[in-house]
């Protein structure tokens, strides 16, 4: 194990070396100058030149590629243009926001998911299995940012249950310990504000976990039909076990094994995902952060903040690899 885990530490090496030059060629390859947004359309040449000397923007791409790797080599992933500020401290105050939507939106998905699927497979071609098939169709099929819109709409405008955007009402106070909200009210025992930082929450999560929430359901599903055709589950009902036992203790931890890859895949997805909804609902993250960074060009923004969600990426696939002989100890990682 110890050996299997340090082989894939060593391969993040390479990945994300591959990731920043794609990153780095894509950001240099489209249109816009940041001296120009910096300073504005009426800025002379004279000054334009001046602001692409001192963010080095004149000097040839291998050179700027170049310079970003020998920083990146001492753990420094330069500064915004605009702000000037480290990439490291805003991806620090931004990050547990957005880990803590995707958290919430991928424990979402994998509850509603596992349970959906679970209710379908043993009553296949069922009512209950039709429908439950039809909402992730639908799931999958609904785009984010429409489905974040049509919600607010609804709930937000029409309905006013559900805040339309932020973390934490404007009237709210919270000491901030963590930057994770949840558990900056539970530690500081602040019972009001949990509630508004939940309330808050509900809209944007649910809207991020609809499509792996769907795909999680059609795996789970077409995992236990797997299952439940195996002899030793024909065993087990003949020997008298309820359906319950057959299905949640023999059948459920067999058919996991597909059912964690996906969710570790969707762990990715709801960080990439993260972008749209975050953008959609201000919710102040790494996602919304990127995004204005590509509307701003800002390049070292773009470039951190990828390779930092590329690196996560890699850990989650690794855990998830290292889950595997836990759920099945048949499975030996080697």
């Amino acid at each position: 194990m110890p050996a299997y885990i340090i082989r894939r530490i060593l391969i993040l090496i390479p990945t994300l070396l591959g990731v920043s030059v794609i990153v780095f060629l894509m950001l240099h390859m489209t249109p816009g100058d940041p001296a120009e947004l910096l300073l504005g359309e009426r800025a002379t040449e004279e000054t334009l030149n001046a602001m692409r000397e001192h963010l080095g923007l004149n000097q040839p791409l291998y050179i700027q590629y170049g310079m970003f790797l020998k920083r990146l080599m001492k753990g420094d992933l330069g500064e915004t243009i605009w702000t000037r500020q480290k990439v490291w401290i805003e991806i620090k105050q931004r990050f547990p926001a957005t880990i803590e939507l995707s958290m919430v939106a991928l424990c979402l998905s994998c509850f509603f998911g596992i349970l959906f699927g679970i209710i379908s497979a043993p009553k296949q071609y069922s009512i209950s299995d039709y429908l439950s098939m039809l909402g992730a169709l639908a799931g999958v099929s609904m785009p984010i940012f429409w489905l974040g819109l049509i919600f607010m709409l609804i709930f937000s405008l029409n309905l006013g249950w559900l805040p339309i955007s932020g973390r934490l009402g404007i009237d709210i106070n919270l000491e901030i310990i963590t930057n994770f909200y949840i558990l900056d009210a539970v530690l500081t025992r602040n019972w009001v504000a949990l509630k508004d930082v939940l309330w808050h929450i509900i809209m944007p999560a649910v809207t991020l976990s609809t499509i792996p929430m769907a795909i999680v359901a059609r795996m789970t599903r077409s995992a236990m039909l797997d299952v439940l055709r195996q002899d030793y589950i024909k065993t087990a009902k003949a020997k008298g076990l309820s359906n319950f036992s057959v299905t949640f203790k023999h059948a459920l931890r067999n058919a996991l094994i597909p059912v964690v890859t996906t969710v570790g895949l969707q762990t990715g997805v709801l960080l990439g995902g993260a972008i749209l909804t975050e953008t959609i609902f201000a919710w102040p993250g790494m996602g919304k952060w990127i995004y204005d960074a590509v509307m701003q060009r800002d390049y070292m923004v773009i470039q951190g903040g990828t390779l930092f969600i590329a690196a996560l990426f890699v850990v989650i696939n690794l855990c998830v690899d290292v889950l595997y002989s836990i759920i099945n100890p048949r499975i030996s990682i080697q």
